[in-house]
């Protein structure tokens, strides 16, 4: 048997271990060395999540990652394009939208060719000196152990210049996301590729003179009846649930959990936790915020949600891989206890 076969009864015998219902997932590079897959084969991981640029958009090159991954013992839940990712012209509407919805519908064909069934999609905007598309940070703070975490005052954001050439107001980010989703969902169907839509973050009115919509649950109903798809659902952040809390969301995390989950529409989770809810958090590791995520974990299985949970924004500082692999090992641990219990019950 040659080297490829038995890549693929790994992947076999690790998918027929793997338990029912919540993956074990994280977030993963797009040129892994061997240390990386040995991470991801001693952590326990079920399967990653992997953002790249716009060149590897190619049903070839998404299939080759997924066999390497696969020969691994792990599954290639979501490849993302950065290049696609809270991008201007889709959000606001500019004239080249038309093209990037192109291009949108070719990555959408080209992961359904590849047999990869999922991706996220923000419908936030880039915002002006910010490192990471659709990230948004005041200043770099401390958690615990002094490791580097983002923090946000929304004091400070209101004093920031606009980030465009004016104001983009509520009714144009709501028409430029109609405009967008009616135009990709009849691809994503015909590929079999769902769509998780994450909300803004931080979740507030405006940021760089530039509506934010997707902060309510309200607005995440809003959208399905847009879509109107069994394609199109959530990439559920905790974190930023947590930032906007029951007040800003109408729900509190694991409200949402129960209430998205009951409708089938959780696709992806990041499983995330912070400081505090606004005007003002600090991101911090996954077992000291002040969201109790045992909680989230076991809304999560009530629902019986079958797809990816990962890390998400982990605190750096230090040594980061290990910071990763910390929030794995407790996701882990929460994800066997709701499954031992739900087995028990």
């Amino acid at each position: 048997m040659g080297a490829a076969g038995a890549g693929l009864l790994r992947y076999a015998a690790a998918q027929a271990q793997a338990p029912d219902g919540i993956k074990l997932g994280t977030f993963f590079t797009d040129k892994p060395a061997e240390n990386d897959l040995t991470m991801l084969r001693h952590a326990g991981v079920d399967a990653v999540s992997i953002w790249t640029s716009i060149e590897n958009n190619t049903a070839e090159w998404m299939m080759a990652t997924r066999k390497k991954l696969e020969a691994n013992g792990v599954q290639v839940y979501n490849i993302g394009m950065i290049d696609l990712h809270c991008d201007p012209a889709l959000v606001l509407g500019l004239p080249d939208a038309a093209a990037k919805t192109e291009q949108y519908k070719t990555y959408l064909t080209n992961l359904g060719r590849a047999g990869i069934r999922y991706t996220t999609y923000a419908h936030m905007s880039n915002i002006k000196n910010q490192p990471t598309p659709g990230f948004y940070q005041t200043s770099i703070a401390k958690t615990r152990g002094q490791a580097d975490t983002r923090e946000f005052d929304l004091a400070v954001a209101r004093k920031l210049p606009c980030s465009f050439d004016k104001q983009y107001k509520e009714d144009r980010i709501w028409a430029s996301f109609t405009t967008f989703i009616r135009a990709v969902i009849p691809v994503a169907e015909k590929n079999k590729v769902r769509i998780g839509l994450h909300p803004d973050d931080p979740p507030v009115d405006s940021l760089g003179c530039v509506a934010r919509v997707f902060r309510t649950f309200a607005a995440y109903e809003r959208a399905f009846e847009i879509a109107s798809s069994d394609n199109f659902g959530v990439c559920l952040c905790i974190g930023t649930w947590g930032e906007g809390g029951k007040q800003g969301f109408g729900k509190d995390p694991v409200e949402a959990v129960r209430a998205f989950g009951v409708k089938r529409k959780i696709f992806k989770v990041h499983f995330r936790n912070v400081s505090s809810p606004l005007p003002k958090f600090r991101e911090t590791f996954v077992d000291n915020g002040y969201l109790d995520m045992y909680q989230v974990m076991k809304a999560l299985r009530e629902v019986n949600f079958d797809g990816i949970v990962i890390p998400d924004h982990v605190p750096g500082g230090g040594y980061p891989a290990a910071n990763n692999t910390f929030t794995l090992g407790y996701m882990k641990a929460l994800r066997d206890r709701v499954n031992a219990e739900a087995r028990r019950a």
